[in-house]
């Protein structure tokens, strides 16, 4: 019997290709055309928006499910519903997972969990950052136990590479179920305003569980995470506006925890003045200014990068340049409930410190705070639990620490927004500044209440003891006779003071006593 015809090499090549642009259709022309029609880049496109002209590599484009189970054994989904790979990022070196909900609604089953963890450890293992775009329906049910593995193998990757390599979620489309951890467990989350969701359940599942009714958008839209949970770092308008923050964000990061951030060329001069910051701050000591007119007036060109800035909007955190070098800025804001510590403040600026730690990030504190917020509803939630995340965020850090106090530094916030005995490097005041245990009016109150109770005129007697006890303390001197602030600073040259802090502790080395990691009050 005659042996069947072997196929020439043109027959091969000509099937290679015409299998290569088949997966490269992704779920056909009618799936794009309906992605389009929403204003939705496909998941090709947005890496082609992502990397530099012509550098994406593709990794596992052949990758196919083994599920023969539920009519499986007929379904084609091109690349398994995620197309992974890396390239250059203006310039640098990423990699990126990009879900395709043209195919199978981009689900997440056996084959796409493989090739999620793997791009993951590929990245770590090169000291590379990476960046994921989620659009998926969820969980693929027709495989059952092994889309629930496969959960975990990315999981384990994620939590690995942590604190390894920078690693960046773009919400831009449904994101439920268990794969919703995933955005979470990275470092930060930008969501498109208008079509990325995230929960751990749908609407219908939610209604079903729990009989509570409610919309796609009030469960898990922006407001729910930008707002309400502190999920969401970022929030952008469209596909191109997510990728265009990320790679912003990616410009102040280093690749891995090994190098130092990038330094930028920089044409605003490191000594320059601010003559607006000596008038900024107001003579009464209870009445509020902008924060954010501190930071626009000390940071490179008056730019810098919020992250959260829709919640505990009583503190900011973000990442701005001092002649170039990036720096992480942590602040209060006395707009938003006076700039007091909250539970919701104290867990966003906690994370935000030791990520600046892990990559090398500088820390500049910017302190008007009036102390730890009371009451017992914050007592009741664990304040003091989530107020000592900060104190352990700072006394861990080993990046160069920078803390200037503007107005008020009371109690325990002295040490929550970074003073020298929790470890900062360099402390400096304004003359504004007012530096002690409590304020003047409390501690009036409590030290000469006797005092205050027997006088012939109470009031006048209380108002007495009030600007003893401010004139004595309420000010940055004490502080810096006993050297625990290192200079009281003109507020106009407050930029200069900064950035020579920062050539002074360019090369700073910190050791610590051997131990796995310090057992922070989750």
């Amino acid at each position: 019997m005659d042996k069947p015809a072997e196929k020439s090499t043109r027959e091969r090549m000509d099937e290679w290709n015409s299998r290569r642009q088949h997966l490269l259709q992704m779920g056909g022309e009618k799936a794009i055309e309906e992605r389009h029609a929403r204003g939705q880049l496909t998941a090709r496109e947005r890496l082609d928006y992502l990397f530099d002209n012509s550098t994406f590599t593709e990794i596992g484009l052949w990758v196919k499910h083994r599920t023969t189970a539920f009519g499986m054994d007929t379904r084609e989904i091109p690349a398994e519903g995620i197309i992974a790979g890396f390239g250059s990022v203006n310039g640098r070196t990423v990699v990126a997972a990009a879900e395709d909900f043209t195919a199978m609604m981009g689900t997440f089953g056996e084959y796409h969990g493989r090739k999620l963890a793997r791009a993951i450890r590929f990245a770590k293992e090169n000291g590379w950052p990476f960046v994921t775009m989620n659009d998926s329906a969820g969980a693929r049910l027709h495989e059952g136990m092994d889309t629930l593995e496969a959960y975990g193998w990315t999981f384990r990757e994620q939590i690995e590479a942590s604190g390894i390599i920078p690693q960046i979620s773009l919400l831009m489309g449904p994101c439920l179920g268990g794969q919703a951890y995933h955005p979470v467990m990275m470092d930060f989350v930008i969501q498109n305003r208008s079509t990325g969701f995230m929960g751990i359940a749908g609407p219908a599942f939610v209604k079903t569980q729990t009989g509570e009714e409610i919309s796609l958008e009030d469960l898990c839209g922006w407001r729910s995470h930008a707002m309400k949970s502190g999920q969401t770092h970022v929030v952008a308008d469209s596909d191109e506006e997510c990728i265009d923050r990320c790679k912003e964000l990616l410009g102040f990061l280093p690749s891995n925890n090994t190098d130092t951030p990038p330094r930028n060329p920089c044409l605003d001069q490191a000594d320059r003045q601010a003559a607006e910051l000596d008038e900024l701050i107001p003579d009464h000591p209870t009445r509020a200014y902008d924060m954010k007119k501190v930071l626009h007036a000390i940071v490179d060109d008056g730019h810098y990068f919020e992250t959260l800035p829709y919640y505990a909007t009583n503190a900011i955190t973000g990442f701005a340049r001092f002649n170039g070098r990036t720096v992480g800025l942590v602040a209060n804001q006395p707009t938003a409930r006076a700039g007091v510590l909250d539970i919701n403040a104290c867990d966003k600026i906690a994370r935000f410190v030791r990520f600046c730690d892990l990559f090398n990030v500088p820390l500049v504190s910017l302190a008007d705070c009036p102390g730890y917020l009371i009451g017992s509803q914050q007592d009741w939630n664990g304040i003091l639990r989530h107020g000592a995340k900060l104190l352990f965020s700072w006394a861990d850090a080993t990046v160069p620490l920078i803390s200037v106090i503007l107005r008020k530094s009371y109690a325990g916030a002295h040490y929550g927004m970074l003073d020298k005995s929790i470890g900062a490097d360099f402390v400096f005041a304004w003359p504004t500044a007012r530096i002690s245990i409590v304020g003047a009016e409390t501690a009036a109150s409590v030290i000469f209440a006797r005092e205050i109770r027997n006088a012939a005129d109470p009031e006048q007697e209380r108002l007495r003891k009030l600007k003893e006890y401010a004139d004595m303390y309420e000010s940055p001197y004490p502080a810096a006779e006993r050297g625990y602030v290192d200079d009281i600073i003109q507020p106009a040259a407050t930029r200069s003071h900064i950035n020579r802090a920062l050539d002074a502790l360019a090369h700073k080395r910190a050791e610590r006593p051997p131990r796995k990691y310090s057992n922070i009050t989750l």
